[in-house]
């Protein structure tokens, strides 16, 4: 899909359906992605072959289901995983982050430590870090305010919010991140939710139940 110059490719990977995102300018090799899933060489085998330089892996947050594949990428390919600093913790704990219930326990320290507000760019793309708490106590979104474009995690998704039952979610919160710091973003931002199909600011403040 291209919007306003920007390639984003969507690959749904694992047993949960998981949402990785490989993201670009049109006139540009460098990429990053957005959670890789569980399929760390299938992602690194795409960007191989798309001749793509793989900056920056950035995780709206840490569960299971986002991360295992991260290892793999990260061996595959040179770069460096960045993360909210909140998600520390739960990141590097097999059992809050789930994955330990799979059969495939993972805990991982990223390179890059981002905090709320902050302005980053990878592969020439501006974003803001926008700390969204609620399905995890460190999830975040990354607004490409240039483009208008918002990967959400588990935060939003179409006509829906994520689940606030597992460690360190809060309901209180994520209804608190949802009305107040996703859904007031400009009504035209298109929205790449961790599951599901994309969708929009505008469309979620008319027809999402939580809004």
């Amino acid at each position: 899909m291209e919007i306003n110059g920007l390639i984003i490719e969507s690959v749904v990977v694992g047993s949960v359906g998981t949402n990785c995102y490989i993201v670009h300018k049109k006139d540009s090799e460098h990429c990053f992605v957005v959670d890789p899933g569980d399929s760390g060489d299938k992602i690194a085998n795409y960007i191989r072959d798309q001749k793509m330089i793989l900056d920056h892996i950035l995780l709206t947050h840490g569960h299971f289901d986002h991360i295992q594949g991260v290892r793999d990428l990260k061996n595959a390919i040179r770069c460096e995983i960045c993360a909210l600093d909140v998600e520390k913790e739960l990141l590097s704990d097999a059992r809050m982050n789930v994955s330990a219930m799979t059969g495939r326990p993972e805990e991982l320290e990223a390179d890059i430590w981002l905090h709320d507000g902050q302005q980053f760019e990878s592969a020439g793309i501006a974003m803001k870090v926008i700390h969204t708490p609620g399905h995890t106590k460190g999830s975040c979104c990354y607004f490409l305010e240039e483009q208008k474009v918002l990967f959400s995690g588990d935060t939003l998704f179409m006509e829906s919010v994520g689940r606030a039952d597992l460690p360190t979610g809060n309901e209180k919160e994520l209804m608190q991140s949802v009305r107040e710091k996703v859904l007031t973003l400009p009504s035209e931002t298109k929205v790449f939710s961790g599951h599901g199909p994309s969708t929009s600011i505008e469309y979620e403040q008319a027809n999402n139940p939580y809004a």
